[in-house]
C-alpha cells in the first residue's frame, strides 16, 4: 500500500500533529515502506508454525521458594508517623 501526501497530512491530522509539505513527503515514503513490509510478513503462511513463549529455547532457571529475610515489622511500623494494627496510616487524598 503506497500512502500519498494528502492520506499523511490526513493521518497528521487525525493525531493532531502539524506537519510541513516537505516533512508529509518523506514521511509518505517512510509510512508506506512500512506498510509494504507489514504486508510482506502477512503473505507468509505460518499456520503451521507452533506459537512460541520465548525465541530461545532456553529453559527457566527456578530457584527453590525459601524464606530469606526476617520480619522486621515492628522495626519498620516504629519508623511510621501514624500506625495502627500493623498498618501504615496515610493522609486521605481521594474524597
Amino acid at each position: 500500500m503506497k500512502l500519498n501526501e494528502n492520506e499523511v497530512e490526513n493521518i497528521a491530522h487525525l493525531a493532531r500533529v502539524e506537519i510541513s509539505a516537505a516533512e508529509a513527503a518523506a514521511y509518505a515514503a517512510d509510512l508506506s515502506s512500512i506498510l509494504q513490509l507489514v504486508a510482506q510478513m502477512n503473505a507468509v503462511d505460518t499456520d503451521s508454525i507452533k506459537p512460541m513463549a520465548h525465541p530461545h529455547e532456553a529453559p527457566l532457571r527456578l530457584r527453590e521458594d525459601e524464606v530469606t529475610e526476617t520480619n522486621q515489622r515492628e522495626k519498620l511500623m516504629a519508623n511510621a508517623p501514624l500506625a495502627e494494627k500493623g498498618l501504615f496510616l496515610v493522609p486521605k487524598v481521594i474524597e
